[in-house]
């Protein structure tokens, strides 16, 4: 990212060059413990809760439209084309997360005092957006809310703000870059909220826009269903006919299966034999 911020201000101004300049460092802008907690605390329960509470569909549809399990079978949910589609997504997201802060955080006064926004209030406000978008995103993803999944997205977040204020009180020898930014930097300036605020929203339009179009246009069979529920056709016989007759998918061999057929191992064995 530093290295596409130089090669582009070149383009665009000398000013810009002196500016950007300054973020290319070897200097991480996360403090360690950032990193080491990210998995651990900040964004692993609600994925735990999303796997074990969450129901695209009721237990009654299910029953009613047995296709459904087909996906599982068929690995619709986990075909390349859509993890391929996450990992656009987790880019999509750090691009607009990255640049968004470091233009809203530099090069004017972050505070009513005048001080500049240094690596480390750069690297927490870039962190805090990280942890937002993450949680938010989770919450976008879920169908069937319960107080547990609400306990660990929001909790998630507001377990961030209490590690930041808890570690940044510690000596600087352990808080390191960390010490007091949130007491002496982040909290009292009210343009770190609305960094936050902005950044966070635009970092889920991609996905928000993209599932929204998907689910409308370009519905899955899970997806159908709910739409069905949600639009009250459940209970219409000729719609649920025409649910019930449509496929997922055209084949369901995977790719190991496909190149051994191609191969045709054992057809060639049994000319060997003749």
């Amino acid at each position: 990212f530093a290295t596409f911020s130089i090669r582009t201000s070149l383009l665009v101004s000398p000013s810009s060059f002196t500016r950007l300049m300054r973020l290319f460092s070897g200097q991480p802008a996360y403090n360690d413990w950032f990193l080491s907690l990210y998995n651990v605390f900040f964004t692993s329960l609600p994925v735990i809760a999303l796997g074990v509470f969450d129901q695209d569909v009721s237990a009654r549809y299910c029953l009613k439209f047995p296709l459904l399990y087909q996906e599982g079978i068929q690995n619709v949910l986990f075909s390349w084309r859509r993890i391929i589609g996450w990992m656009l997504n987790g880019v999509c997201g750090a691009i607009i997360i990255f640049f968004f802060c470091t233009s809203a955080l530099n090069p004017q006064g972050f505070n009513k005092e005048g001080k500049i926004a240094d690596y480390q209030i750069l690297g927490a406000t870039m962190y805090t957006c990280v942890v937002w978008v993450v949680n938010c995103q989770m919450a976008l993803a879920i169908s069937y809310f319960t107080y547990i999944q609400h306990a660990f997205i929001w909790g998630g977040i507001a377990l961030w703000y209490l590690f930041l204020l808890a570690y940044g009180a510690m000596p600087p020898s352990i808080s390191t870059t960390a010490y007091k930014v949130f007491v002496e930097s982040l909290a009292p300036t009210p343009s770190f909220y609305i960094i936050t605020f902005f950044v966070v929203i635009s970092a889920l339009v991609p996905y928000f826009t993209y599932s929204a179009i998907e689910m409308r246009f370009f519905p899955m069979y899970h997806e159908m269903i709910q739409w069905m529920r949600h639009e009250g056709q459940a209970e219409d016989p000729e719609f649920c006919n025409m649910v019930r007759q449509r496929s997922i998918r055209p084949t369901t061999v995977g790719y190991t299966a496909r190149s051994l057929v191609k191969t045709n191992p054992l057809e060639d064995s049994n000319s060997n034999h003749r």
